[in-house]
């Protein structure tokens, strides 16, 4: 979790804030959403780093064992034969820090998220 003391104004700074053994998932994270959703607007919803275009595309956030991707509950539905190995709720997927992330999954499902905001005008589809 991020300190309390500090709140962080933008991806880099919530980076640099998390504990030191999530920070470089958080970098490999931001790389990959960046290069899956070009032009996506950055920047912190609810206190996480987001992505954006006319609607948020994903969010996401350091935990104490996990990284939390939020990238909305159609999209965890879409792809939940291949989230069997996480831990998932309505909307988020926990991927733990002591494993590699998935970063052909985060692609997929990021770009799942910018079809589904190019064809809806709604802020947040959950």
């Amino acid at each position: 979790m991020i300190s309390k003391k500090l709140k962080p104004e933008s991806i880099a700074e919530y980076i640099k804030s998390a504990p030191r053994e999530a920070q470089e998932k958080l970098r490999e994270m931001v790389a990959c959403i960046r290069a899956t959703a070009p032009g996506a607007k950055e920047g912190l919803k609810w206190g996480m780093p987001s992505f954006s275009y006319n609607r948020i595309l994903v969010t996401f956030a350091a935990f104490r064992h996990h990284i939390g991707f939020f990238p909305t509950t159609s999209a965890v539905k879409a792809f939940e034969k291949n989230l069997s190995k996480f831990k998932t709720g309505k909307g988020s997927i926990q991927f733990p820090l002591h494993k590699p992330l998935p970063l052909p999954l985060i692609r997929k499902i990021t770009r799942f998220r910018v079809q589904e905001c190019l064809r809806s005008d709604k802020k947040w589809k959950g």
